[in-house]
């Protein structure tokens, strides 16, 4: 099956071309979904690797064979988006947001192959690591897909040009007053 998602790092990508914050939020934002998705996987396995039917652990099992793969695609998504604004020096700032996320997103993948890995094996005491190792790739999920979201939340915001805001316009004045009348007023039935 094809995939259809669009590249981070497509030519056409306004970030990949020298694009502003508003271009890195989007791109962490895709990423930051990615990381959702991941973070559900995750999830899911650990609930289905702790039933005791054989078929709900195979399920389990398979689920995390999928987040390896999610998780491999989204560490080199990282980096490469993370290349891609070094090779350009687009932002210092957002690649230093980046590299937390990079080594998180590589532990996360480090986790789910581990887990992976030894849910495949036969000794109940490797499926018991394994399922040890989904638990811990779900934490790291967790604290990525937060991470990511933070971090968007870090580019969204556009800093404000103070020197183009005149002290003594009118139409500003008029704003803040109205702003703060319906602000001071009571609320119906509030008392």
């Amino acid at each position: 099956m094809a995939d259809t998602r669009p590249s981070p790092l497509a030519p056409a990508a306004p970030l990949a071309a020298g694009g502003d914050a508003p271009d890195a939020a989007h791109h962490l934002r895709q990423l930051g979904a990615r990381a959702h998705q991941l973070r559900a996987a995750t999830r899911a396995a650990d609930h289905y690797t702790a039933q005791d039917q054989a078929t709900e652990r195979d399920t389990g099992s398979w689920l995390m064979s999928s987040a390896v793969g999610l998780a491999a695609e989204l560490a080199a998504d990282l980096d490469g988006l993370a290349r891609a604004i070094k090779e350009r020096q687009a932002d210092a700032a957002l690649l230093a947001r980046l590299s937390p996320l990079r080594v998180r997103t590589h532990q996360l993948h480090a986790a789910a192959k581990a887990a992976d890995h030894f849910l495949d094996q036969d000794s109940r005491e490797d499926q018991d690591t394994g399922s040890w190792l989904v638990a811990t790739a779900h934490a790291l999920a967790v604290k990525l897909a937060a991470e990511m979201d933070d971090s968007v939340a870090d580019v969204r915001r556009s800093p404000v040009n103070k020197a183009a805001v005149e002290v003594h316009d009118p139409a500003l004045a008029r704003r803040v007053a109205a702003a703060t009348a319906t602000a001071s007023t009571p609320l119906r039935g509030a008392a």
